[in-house]
């Protein structure tokens, strides 16, 4: 029996969510304390494998099981033997060929700015200082809707096949001296987001021009975009799967199976 586990996380004690050799990491966490549970060594498959000190407040893995699980003893006993900075928010029973990175159709991003010296967020969100013009970064983001190659934003040296992503929203929203930048695509490069807050912002301090940004992405050339930006302001906040697998943004009395 296939299960999903729906993932929270603060990353800065982690290299990323990945399994690393020698640097501890978000799965082998989670791995570590399902083997206690079951007795025996579990292997976990994550909807994706975020980057050093990159939060998640939602990424989806997926295990097998010989036996059925009860649920909320499950989750009971797992986030006991977790640390404070990892919980298990959720465990699904799912179909069997269920996939949580290849059936993935999408993954939401935020980036937390803000622009007030806030001791609750010296370490989840970026402080930027001077002003920013929230409007041109807006209309900035909008062009990355047109575009599906994004080369210039990719961490160089990457081992893709291909630099081809589908981004179906980019939008900032200002809830007072905090700045959230949402990004939605079916799927995205190493250091990515980061890559595109960073050439962001810069216009929003007036460093480049709104539409500069068609030149940086025709250009596909790293060192056009702008500086990434740091991991502490990252957040994986939504991972989406078809129907047939589970509607994750539903709460378990709204889910069905089909």
């Amino acid at each position: 029996m296939r299960y999903f586990l729906d993932i929270a996380y603060n990353g800065k004690p982690y290299h990323g969510f990945q399994r690393q050799p020698e640097d501890i990491s978000v799965q082998e966490v989670l791995e570590d304390a399902i083997a206690v549970y079951f007795q025996k060594a579990v292997t976990i498959f994550g909807a994706g494998r975020t980057d050093t000190g990159v939060h998640g407040k939602q990424l989806i893995a997926h295990f097998d099981s010989d036996t059925t699980i009860n649920e909320s003893q499950f989750l009971y006993k797992l986030n006991k033997l977790l640390p404070d900075s990892v919980a298990v928010r959720d465990v699904y029973l799912v179909n069997s060929e269920a996939h949580a990175r290849f059936d993935a159709m999408a993954r939401e991003y935020e980036y937390v700015v803000t622009t007030r010296k806030d001791p609750f967020l010296s370490e989840s969100a970026l402080y930027i200082i001077k002003p920013l013009d929230v409007e041109a970064m807006n209309t900035a983001a909008k062009v990355l809707l047109e575009y599906t190659d994004f080369e210039c934003f990719s961490k160089v040296k990457t081992d893709v096949k291909t630099f081809n992503c589908k981004i179906t929203y980019a939008h900032w929203s200002q809830h007072g001296h905090k700045l959230v930048f949402t990004i939605r695509a079916d799927r995205f490069l190493r250091n990515m987001v980061r890559a595109i807050v960073g050439t962001l912002l810069e216009v929003g301090l007036g460093k480049r021009l709104p539409g500069s940004i068609h030149d940086i992405i025709a250009s596909k050339n790293r060192g056009e975009a702008g500086k990434s930006v740091a991991a502490q302001g990252l957040y994986l906040t939504k991972v989406l799967y078809p129907d047939c697998i589970k509607n994750l943004s539903l709460t378990r009395e709204e889910f069905t199976y089909n």
